[in-house]
């Protein structure tokens, strides 16, 4: 699974963008990161999308208890890793067919978020059980929507590549050639919007940190995120919602 966003539609957190430590940047452009992608994986499923932005998947080396799937509806893209166990009765919450994907259903629970739902994007993603990553892109909005199950069991890293675009996948070798050091994993149990920023689902009213490891000549080498449980976010109580014990 691979997602790459420019500046503007991806946003991605400044803290990613570690400074190389010779001055040169070992990390490609999104026409590159493409090219790349494309000769190692031929028989992917790609999907050009307006200003250079692509979502890509491959078949290949698929993990049998991570499949893969992609779906396209109402042009809304969303690629999904992993399973989810109680998919049967968020098919029957949602009114979709026994035949409904995980990338269908996630394109559905955005679709309502956007539409319909009287209630924050946390609450949803919290219903979701089972190991997963998924990537949804709204070109009708240009809004971007990523999220990992609580547990990490599909790990998805993202990066900022050389020309500032935001990367994501589940494979780290691919972040590792787009974005060189700049690149971390991403955080298990957080939901990714741009415009709204990095929440963690199921503490949505405390801040996701940016923590930086430095080496011992004291310059940064690599960067996490956790939920800071010491740090509440200032909001609007949520009258009725059951976030507010977060």
């Amino acid at each position: 699974m691979l997602a790459v966003f420019k500046k503007l539609i991806g946003r991605p957190p400044e803290e990613l963008n570690i400074p190389s430590i010779n001055g040169l940047q070992n990390s490609k452009s999104r026409a590159e990161i493409a090219e790349a992608f494309r000769s190692s994986w031929p028989e992917s499923t790609f999907y050009n999308l307006s200003n250079g932005n692509f979502l890509a998947l491959s078949p290949e080396d698929e993990n049998p208890l991570h499949p893969r799937s992609v779906v396209v509806m109402d042009d809304v893209f969303c690629t999904f890793v992993g399973n989810l166990e109680n998919i049967v009765d968020l098919r029957r919450h949602y009114g979709l067919s026994r035949q409904a994907t995980e990338a269908m259903l996630m394109v559905e629970v955005y679709k309502v978020l956007r539409d319909r739902a009287p209630y924050p994007s946390d609450q949803v993603i919290r219903d979701l059980q089972g190991k997963f990553a998924f990537i949804l892109f709204d070109a009708k909005c240009g809004t971007l929507f990523a999220s990992t199950d609580r547990d990490g069991g599909v790990k998805l890293q993202w990066g900022i590549a050389r020309d500032g675009s935001l990367v994501c996948s589940d494979d780290p070798k691919i972040i590792s050639d787009a974005c060189g050091k700049s690149c971390a994993a991403f955080p298990a149990g957080c939901i990714f919007m741009s415009g709204s920023g990095l929440i963690s689902f199921d503490h949505p009213l405390h801040k996701v940190r940016a923590i930086s490891h430095e080496d011992d000549e004291g310059r940064i080498c690599a960067v996490i995120f956790q939920v800071d449980l010491y740090t509440r976010l200032p909001s609007i109580p949520r009258t009725g919602s059951s976030a507010n014990w977060a």
